[in-house]
Parts: C-alpha cells; structure tokens; sequence
C-alpha cells in the first residue's frame, strides 16, 4: 500500500514527460491538415505564411495568444482585404 502512491506519481510524471515530446509534433500535424483551408481564406502566400508559423513550436502558441489578444488576424483573409479596398472614397 505505501508504494503505490510513489508509482502512481512516477507514472503521471513519465506520462507527461512523454506528452510534452509529442505536443511540437502534434502542433504541426495540426497546421498540416488547416493549411489547405488557410490558403483558401488567405491566399497562397499568406496561407503559407500562416500555417508555417503555427507550425514552429513555441512560436505558433506565441502567434495565437497574440492574436486572440488583438481579436484579430496578423494576416487579413483575402475577402477582408477585397471589402477593405473597394470602400468608396468619402
């Protein structure tokens, strides 16, 4: 009975050790599969630019609080930029 408190502390440590390994892998995954759609709302270049930086560890975390901060997009969807443009002069 006394050690089983000790295992069960070695376990959850090893476990998270391990899901701490896999979580930048998992962030790319992730990038990979919205990349198709980041380039139809964005454009080729910035969805490009888009899902390469959410797919650097650490960087595409920092990228996402920042704009979920701001409420926006660092990078404009395609329509956004096309309504901002044909606005008629005053």
């Amino acid at each position: 009975m006394a050690t089983t408190k000790p295992l069960r502390n070695y376990a959850g440590r090893q476990i998270t050790r391990r899901l701490s390994r896999s979580l930048p892998w998992i962030g790319g995954a992730i990038a990979l599969v919205t990349l198709g759609s980041a380039i139809r709302r964005k454009g080729f270049v910035r969805g490009l630019i888009h899902s390469g930086l959410d797919a650097i560890p650490f960087v595409g975390g920092a990228k996402n609080i920042a704009e979920a901060a701001r409420g926006r997009d660092f990078l404009p969807d395609r329509d956004a930029q096309v309504r901002l443009s044909t606005r008629p002069a005053r």
